[in-house]
């Protein structure tokens, strides 16, 4: 089994910048895919951007302004978001692919954190 854990978001003026943070922790082997989505209110949920060997996808509404990164040995994956609008404002998900010790890969969820960008 393998727990996420969420943290950073918060309320942020627009234009501002914000940093997620999601921690796995487990009996965990590898984690190939890292990923951030997020789901505004009456909304589907949507992916943000993921990272997959190192490579790098973004959805068309944040290039050039979201940044995901992942620190290997801590098993975490951040999402550096900078100029922030209004409609960036949803709970934000973690979600990482794994292989646990014993088991086959599947996927987990972290618990959403709140991002609201006021104008």
């Amino acid at each position: 089994q393998v727990q996420l854990v969420e943290s950073g978001g918060g309320l942020v003026q627009a234009g501002g910048s914000l940093r997620l943070s999601c921690e796995a922790s487990g009996s965990i082997v590898s984690i190939p895919i890292m990923g951030w989505y997020r789901q505004a209110p009456g909304k589907q949920r949507e992916v943000v951007a993921a990272i997959y060997r190192g490579i790098t996808n973004y959805a068309d509404s944040v290039k050039g302004r979201f940044t995901i990164s992942k620190d290997n040995g801590q098993n975490t994956v951040y999402l550096q978001m900078t100029s922030l609008k209004p409609e960036d404002t949803a709970v934000y998900y973690c979600k990482m692919t794994a292989q646990t010790m014993g088991a086959s890969i599947a996927e987990y969820w972290g618990q959403g954190t709140q991002v609201t960008v006021s104008s």
